[in-house]
């Protein structure tokens, strides 16, 4: 290292000592210059904590579709538009095991299309013990078991012939053996929900909460069984198809879908009366909502940073009249433009920091808060944080030219001159 990049480097040190001794000598003026700065990092590191928290645990939960995957439902999978898209979606006619069967037999790309029915509410019972009125009982066919992600960690899933001979077996979920089976093993006992009489051969493996939710306070029996005791007529079944690879997605879904209106008698022209869903829809979906917040968090910081430069040029300008008896001291000496201007802008720089860090920090722990609130993820926006860290730096290197130009202009002798 040269002599020369040694003395910048002492300089920018010296600077910065400079820079926070004057933020201490000057405690309130500093403050709000400090504030501005942190209310602009603040409402930016706050809402894209919280939102990458958020958005880390539902693309986890999405993510659990699978990226081969293809939902068919009744409705869409995020609703907006109120009452009225409500009632638009509710009028169309159900999705039936019929229909979901004769899909089966008119497409050729899907590896396996899995058929759900289901209905929550339910209450589970074992001796002299019940569950509250919550549970979510599904049934499904045995390509929708192989499909869901389903994982077993005690007993067996479903058969062929359990499905055939519609045996009155279940799979239940961890929260069902926490409330009823706390010390007995669950295989091989009988569970009552209203008049069906099932036995357990097999319990899965715990997938725990999203925002609160359980996703372990479930029963799955096979279709058959479901529809003996239910029928099939007082809700609207769910297709999960898995397409053979990424690349057939698109031909796997435009197939579905011109079975799916041939077997629905959608007339050519109108839209589909069907809702196709997918891990990346989902998520695009739940980005385009996000990105008002965004916005809104993004006016805000603007605005507050502004103004925190204004305040930043503001105090520089004070420090450059307060100091320029020194500065005339440090030229007469030998100190050059750019020295000085160094000097100015580095303390503007380092006022400018200190305040961004202060934001980030508040916005990092605050956006968590709300994350663990929602029962999310609790996450380091570092990618964030990088930014807020080049805005601060930014804010204070444009607002700080003025002051510093200023300063190195000075004239030596006038500046002796000034008391």
């Amino acid at each position: 290292m040269s002599t020369k990049e040694r003395f910048q480097i002492v300089q920018i040190y010296e600077s910065m000592i400079m820079a926070l001794n004057s933020l201490r000598a000057n405690k309130t003026r500093s403050f709000l210059t400090l504030f501005g700065i942190a209310i602009g990092l603040f409402s930016i590191i706050i809402v894209m904590t919280a939102i990458s928290a958020i958005q880390g645990t539902i693309e986890g939960a999405f993510n659990d579709i699978g990226t081969n995957s293809i939902i068919v439902q009744k409705y869409p999978a995020i609703m907006t538009g109120g009452h009225n898209a409500w009632r638009k979606y509710h009028n169309r006619k159900d999705l039936t095991i019929e229909q979901g069967e004769r899909l089966r037999e008119m497409t050729t790309l899907p590896v396996s299309i899995g058929i759900y029915l289901g209905d929550g509410g339910k209450i589970v019972k074992f001796g002299g013990e019940s569950t509250n009125p919550n549970v979510y009982v599904e049934g499904t066919n045995l390509d929708g078991f192989n499909s869901a992600n389903y994982v077993i960690d005690d007993g067996r899933g479903f058969t062929n012939q359990d499905m055939e001979y519609s045996r009155n077996v279940c799979i239940i979920g961890n929260d069902i053996l926490k409330k009823l089976f706390k010390f007995v093993d669950p295989i091989g006992q009988e569970i009552t929900i209203d008049n069906m009489q099932l036995k357990v051969v097999g319990r899965f493996k715990e997938k725990g909460q999203v925002f609160g939710q359980s996703q372990d306070n479930f029963v799955i029996v096979p279709l058959t069984v479901y529809k003996k005791y239910y029928g099939d007529d007082h809700r609207s079944a769910d297709y999960k198809i898995q397409a053979p690879s990424q690349k057939l997605w698109d031909a796997t879904t435009d197939q579905v879908i011109g079975a799916l209106r041939t077997i629905r008698k959608v007339t050519p022209g109108e839209e589909n009366d069907f809702e196709i869903v997918s891990n990346d829809q989902l998520i695009a979906q739940f980005n385009d909502i996000t990105k008002y917040f965004k916005v809104g968090a993004f006016v805000i910081a603007f605005i507050a940073l502004i103004a925190a430069g204004i305040g930043i040029m503001n105090i520089m300008l004070v420090s450059v009249t307060e100091r320029t008896r020194e500065i005339g001291i440090r030229k007469a000496i030998g100190a050059r433009k750019t020295t000085i201007r160094l000097q100015f802008l580095v303390e503007a720089i380092v006022l400018s920091l200190v305040g961004g860090l202060i934001g980030i920090s508040i916005g990092v722990l605050g956006g968590n808060v709300i994350a663990v609130m929602l029962k999310a993820s609790v996450v380091l926006p570092v990618f964030w944080i990088g930014i807020g860290m080049g805005v601060t730096t930014a804010v204070g290197l444009i607002f700080g030219v003025y002051p510093a130009v200023k300063a190195s202009n000075l004239d030596p002798i006038e500046a002796l001159r000034y008391e």
